[in-house]
């Protein structure tokens, strides 16, 4: 890979971009991964053009004609509730002159008709409609001209993922060892949906940072100061600390899983709740005892997961449950994209709990995410300062990874690196 020798960007590295002793305990990532247009170019291609995607959740569209529509890997795609009740994902671009056909972020809708020229198209993308197309005589072949797919559209209990690559692995085995966090997310939570509406804000970062982060115990004691306090003001017992494992899973997926010392509206209380939900959170527990046993039961409810469904879904069962994607504008600049994830019949005064959780740690104005935009944008800042070449990941590599370690961040470079230096697939 030629990277530009550019005096803002910095010298190209005399050795890889990543570079791994494993008997010396030592894991290095060279700061143009993080500048570089070249490597950002590249990355388009090769990781988001050959990796499962999350489009959305199938509780998004939930009848036939719903839709929702978004960017993902850079491309415009939208994700429809077709006529017999299939999940479609199409390019959103009209197969006449190219313009969007879906313009709105969401809604229903039989038919999908273009603004420039008014060809149309049906909810599982067939072209039904095109103004005087006597003009065409005989030469409009209605079937060839419907909008297309993307190449691979699978869904995992739920959560939809696109794949522009025909040839890439089934869904279940890329997902690999990232299945069983998700079913301990989706057991936990009865009828799963998403609520309606987004948190969506930009970050002047690269989107890896954030892929690091969102899996990073090491960084919360010392950035998120102001929220521990804040827990500690309102009676939540910081004692024990936060105590867990990091773990690869396999395909550059990794997962934080450590005991949750704040409280969890699934089915753990805590004083911020309030003492009037103190027994309805108790027969949520005992109901996840009475479904999965006492074992699992407590997992679902005592402990927090932050999962990485690489290249750029994460999931963080925390005191909340946030379903976040970050897609990359430029090597300097993501989008970030935030939803809850609920039990469809919660009762009000719980989804209101939870959408206050959610809200005060991990929304834009919240006393988490303020927090790491400021550390990543600085990290970005400092790439540009031509000091150190490269990033040091090595933490834990002598001993068995702990939840304040970086395995996680490693299972996720290794991944970006076989698909950047070799075979994408």
């Amino acid at each position: 890979m030629t990277i530009t020798n550019d005096p803002v960007l910095g010298a190209p590295p005399s050795g890889p971009l990543v570079e791994e002793d494993r008997a010396g305990h030592r894991f290095r990532v060279h700061r143009s991964t993080m500048t570089s247009p070249e490597i950002y170019a590249m990355e388009l291609e090769k990781v988001f053009g050959h990796s499962w995607l999350y489009v959305g959740h199938e509780s998004e569209i939930r009848n036939k004609g719903d839709f929702v529509r978004r960017p993902v890997g850079n491309r415009q795609v939208f994700m429809v509730r077709g006529r017999s009740g299939q999940v479609n994902v199409f390019h959103n671009s009209c197969t006449h002159r190219g313009a969007m056909v879906c313009r709105q972020e969401r809604g229903t809708a039989k038919v999908f008709s273009c603004f420039y020229h008014a060809w149309s198209f049906n909810t599982d993308g067939d072209l039904v409609g095109v103004p005087d197309r006597d003009a065409y005589g005989n030469g409009l072949d209605f079937s060839q001209l419907g909008l297309r797919s993307v190449a691979r559209v699978e869904s995992y209990r739920g959560f939809v993922f696109l794949s522009y690559d025909p040839d890439i692995i089934g869904l279940e085995e890329y997902l690999a060892d990232a299945k069983e966090y998700l079913d301990l997310v989706i057991d936990a939570t009865e009828d799963a949906e998403i609520i309606s509406g987004t948190n969506e804000y930009a970050i002047n970062a690269n989107w890896k940072l954030l892929a690091e982060n969102s899996i990073d115990g090491y960084h919360a004691v010392s950035t998120h100061d102001t929220y521990f306090k804040y827990l500690v003001a309102l009676g939540t017992d910081l004692q024990g600390g936060v105590k867990g494992t990091a773990k690869a899973l396999g395909n550059g997926h990794a997962v934080l899983e450590y005991a949750a010392p704040w409280g969890r509206p699934v089915a753990k209380w805590e004083p911020l709740f309030g003492e009037d939900s103190r027994e309805e959170i108790g027969r949520l527990r005992a109901d996840l005892v009475e479904k999965h046993g006492e074992e699992r039961a407590s997992r679902m409810a005592d402990t927090n997961r932050n999962l990485l469904i690489y290249p750029n879904l994460v999931i963080n069962d925390i005191m909340a449950i946030t379903v976040r994607t970050f897609m990359p504008q430029s090597p300097d600049r993501m989008e970030v994209t935030a939803w809850e994830l609920a039990p469809s019949q919660e009762l009000p005064q719980l989804r209101q709990r939870r959408l206050d959780s959610f809200l005060t740690f991990l929304g834009p104005g919240g006393f988490a995410t303020p927090d790491d935009i400021e550390a990543l944008e600085s990290c970005q800042t400092g790439f540009h300062s031509h000091g150190p070449e490269y990033n040091d990941i090595s933490r834990g590599m002598a001993r068995e990874p702990e939840a304040n370690d970086e395995e996680q961040m490693r299972a996720f470079w290794r991944r970006w690196n076989e698909q950047m230096m070799g075979d994408a697939r």
